[in-house]
């Protein structure tokens, strides 16, 4: 499944829209701030950001300008309640490359997420690689050399997590987020699990590489 970052200060608002894009097959996650937004962003990977304007710390238009002079290039979808043309057009000069004025149908906010998910893969770098080893987040899968394993989701995105960590510990919390989101709530072995199969499949990868666990650090990749 497909995961967006939703950023959007209204509660009611943003509740709203979470259940209409996961009811069309498209997991969220919600951030209330830019600041929680630029936080999920550097724990979790996402496809697409649908993005408030007006928000408790900022213009949410000003913090994408940040994002996009970051090197960040994921789709985002302004929500505003300004709708006219100047504003508009003020949004897409800035880096927005969709805009949503506020009340709107949710068929449709679904149906312009969803166009913006169908861009070619090539504009977003979302491969990750270290050490041979790589994970691709849109086929849910790791290689190694000439073998390739399907993952789950969570296998997913905490190797994703590792392989960027480029063998710098990761705490568990960060893990957690990666793998489940920022309002999922999960069983406290569940990341246990996810370790004990990545560990699985790197041995039959045949990577030389193992998923280590330091108490009281965290986890990382290291060489076998």
């Amino acid at each position: 499944m497909q995961r967006v970052i939703l950023i959007e200060d209204n509660e009611r608002m943003a509740a709203l829209v979470a259940s209409g894009l996961r009811a069309a097959g498209i997991s969220a996650d919600i951030a209330a701030t830019a600041s929680e937004g630029a936080a999920a962003l550097r724990l979790s990977t996402y496809s697409a950001i649908v993005l408030d304007r007006g928000l408790p710390d900022g213009d949410g238009l000003a913090w994408l300008g940040s994002q996009r002079r970051a090197g960040n290039t994921l789709p985002c979808l302004i929500l505003t309640a300004r709708d006219a043309l100047h504003d508009r057009v003020d949004g897409l000069e800035n880096g927005a490359d969709d805009y949503l004025a506020k009340p709107f149908p949710m068929v449709e906010l679904v149906a312009r997420v969803r166009a913006l998910l169908r861009r070619p893969a090539g504009l977003v770098s979302l491969v990750a690689s270290w050490q041979g080893l790589q994970v691709d987040p849109a086929q849910s899968s790791v290689q190694y050399g000439s073998q390739t394993l399907r993952l789950s989701e969570a296998e997913t995105q905490v190797l994703l997590s590792l392989v960027r960590a480029g063998g710098t510990f990761l705490r568990r919390s960060q893990l957690e987020a990666a793998a489940w989101g920022l309002s999922i709530a999960t069983t406290s072995n569940a990341l246990d699990v996810v370790v004990y199969r990545l560990r699985t499949k790197l041995l039959k990868l045949g990577a030389p590489l193992d998923l280590v666990v330091r108490r009281g650090v965290g986890y990382a990749l290291a060489g076998r």
